[in-house]
């Protein structure tokens, strides 16, 4: 009985893992979770009022504009959110990837009460 194999060229092998690898990276993005809240509503029982995302600008390349808006709404980062309210969280993005880990949700969720 000549049993014959198919052999995986290595090629195959690498870009098929590279795909495994690609799928990882982007499941747990670089962003970590955000809200828009209004940084002037804080309420020590609360925390700050989600407001929409509309009002919160995103740091892109559009600095057309100086952000004189009336409003002072900003994204709040790895926030717990309940009510319409977001606590507990960093308006400094860098702060919530280095305490979040990249956006991965690793168990910090509540367990629905």
């Amino acid at each position: 009985m000549a049993l014959t194999r198919r052999r995986l060229r290595s090629s195959t092998v690498v870009l098929g893992g590279m795909g495994v690898v690609a799928v990882t990276l982007t499941s747990c993005g670089s962003d970590p979770d955000r809200r828009c809240v209004d940084r002037d509503s804080y309420d020590a029982l609360n925390g700050y009022k989600i407001v929409a995302e509309k009002n919160c600008t995103t740091s892109t390349s559009t600095s057309s504009s100086s952000s004189s808006s009336s409003s002072s709404a900003d994204w709040y980062y790895d926030a717990d959110v309940s009510g319409g309210k977001a606590d507990d969280g960093t308006f400094s993005r860098s702060e919530a990837v280095d305490r979040g880990g990249f956006g991965c949700s690793g168990g910090g969720g509540s367990g629905g009460g």
